[in-house]
């Protein structure tokens, strides 16, 4: 070979313009990989570095994306990009925010390195892509199969929605639908819940396939499945990360994040990367928690990929939305069962709930032919406590005989408020004789009761049992009758109701 052809096949040099506003890094840089390049350039500003390449192209621009911010950069690091046409560009991208990635992917292609790296790593890293020409490596599955499990797997989650109406088994069946990720050997949720801190919702992994590894257990590994914004492993794993932050992380190599413990443990059972994912919150604020993925491999995220791990987070957080918004409903449900059914003053049953009522246990004591019971007392003479001592006393009265009734009785028995100062006991599984007892019971109770204001107070009752064809109507004028009669016998006594 002659020395012309020699020197036509002799690659040219690469020049390159390395971008960090960080004085030191761009000199650790200079001192790291300037060797890499036949020229290589700084620069500590994103105008700076657009003039310099107006002034003079660049084969290779370099961004380093530690102590940028992407709320305050994104904008002009994204016209940078996409002024560079296709022209190689060089990402290296913090793994506690790789919202970078997605955001800058928009504007053009480029390849990217996940740090933290040691200074010879970084060399190894960037001499690596420039030998390869920043060719687009080969997936390790095929596009076509890969879209066709992604596919697989959003629609696997969408079904999980059919669970949103509680969160843990919604969480459930979405990391078990996460695993038909290629790749995936685990994956998780984390939630954030108000006032309880973080915690391990769900987790789902493949059986553990290194010989001798048990599956892995993020419960074990983190040390603990609640409070976990308090973990020392905060600032590391990429799940808690997420969480706690808001932003993606990607730890594309477990010792990046600095815990040797850790990268211990996740290399024992498979873990060669983790992605965390923030399920975003319906406004402003904390995520509601994280996606976590664990990966079996080392692997390089197209732009489509990583868009399809923020539907599948955008997804969770409309799965524990809906869960939300059903445990919600349920709450309120119960708020209006209650106002409906219960007397706002006392807490027993109102008298329409206390019809209701009746009218069950008519028919349950007709079909398993079992007596039945009802008691009716008032409070003598309220209208003078209310003229004596005021509105305010004659509640507390009210409630007070509510509450001391109300320990006597068994917990089949129902207290209805039934009016004013009247009070009905349904007493199920009782005869008169016995509703009689119970009656005497009550009255012997609350005469003792110090009420708070007015003393003492007394009350009279009547008791009935149920006729085999009578209906509630007719056992109620009854037993009213029968409290009559204990009235008009000078009150604070017991009244049986004639058949």
């Amino acid at each position: 070979m002659s020395q012309q052809e020699g020197a036509r096949t002799r690659p040219e040099p690469i020049s390159g313009l390395y971008l960090n506003p960080v004085g030191q890094r761009r000199l650790d840089f200079q001192q790291a990989c300037g060797a890499l390049f036949g020229k290589l350039r700084v620069a500590g500003g994103i105008e700076e570095a657009g003039a310099m390449l107006e002034a003079e192209a660049a084969d290779v621009l370099v961004l380093d994306l530690e102590r940028f911010e992407p709320g305050i950069d994104l904008p002009l690091l994204a016209d940078l990009v996409a002024r560079r046409e296709g022209a190689p560009v060089l990402l290296l991208c913090p793994f506690t925010n790789a919202r970078w990635l997605p955001s800058l992917m928009a504007h053009g292609p480029l390849h990217y390195v996940i740090g933290p790296l040691a200074p010879e790593q970084l060399r190894e890293e960037v001499a690596a892509r420039l030998h390869a020409g920043f060719a687009p490596a080969a997936p390790a599955t095929p596009a076509e199969e890969e879209l066709a499990a992604l596919l697989g797997v959003r629609s696997d989650a969408q079904q999980a929605l059919a669970e949103a109406d509680d969160s843990i088994r919604f969480a459930e069946r979405l990391c078990v639908a996460l695993l038909g990720w290629p790749g995936v050997v685990h994956a998780s949720m984390f939630q954030l819940r108000e006032g309880k801190d973080l915690r391990l919702e769900a987790q789902s992994g493949q059986p553990a396939f290194l010989p001798g590894a048990r599956g892995l257990d993020l419960t074990a590994v983190l040390g603990r499945g609640e409070r976990l914004l308090q973990s020392p492993l905060r600032h590391a794993f990429p799940g808690l990360l997420a969480a706690a932050g808001g932003e993606t992380a990607l730890l594309d190599a477990p010792e990046k994040a600095g815990e040797a413990e850790l990268a211990a443990t996740l290399r024992g059972h498979g873990v060669e990367m983790v992605l965390g994912l923030p399920i975003p919150a319906s406004g402003p604020g904390a995520p509601r928690g994280a996606l976590c993925l664990m990966f079996g491999e080392r692997r390089a995220f197209s732009q489509a990929q990583l868009a399809a791990c923020d539907d599948l987070a955008q997804l969770a957080a409309f799965g524990l939305r809906m869960a939300e918004l059903m445990r919600e409903s349920e709450e309120l449900l119960g708020r209006v069962t209650q106002l409906a059914t219960l007397d706002a003053l006392t807490g027993v049953a109102n008298r329409r709930h206390g019809e209701f009522l009746m009218e069950q246990e008519i028919r349950r004591a007709r079909r398993y032919r079992v007596p039945l019971a009802l008691i009716a007392f008032d409070i003598d003479r309220f209208r003078n406590i209310n003229d004596s001592f005021g509105h305010p006393v004659g509640d507390v009265v009210l409630r007070t005989v509510a509450d001391t009734a109300r320990l006597l009785l068994r917990s089949s028995d129902v207290l209805v408020r039934s009016g004013g100062e009247e009070f009905q006991v349904i007493a199920p599984h009782t005869s008169a004789i016995d509703g009689l007892k119970m009656a005497e019971k009550l009255r012997a109770a609350i005469e003792g009761t110090e009420m708070p204001g007015c003393d003492h107070v007394t009350i009279s009752l009547g008791v009935a049992q149920l006729g085999e064809t009578e209906s509630g109507d007719s056992l109620a004028v009854r037993v009213n009758a029968a409290l009559a009669r204990a009235k008009r016998a000078g009150r604070n006594c017991v009244e049986l109701a004639m058949q």
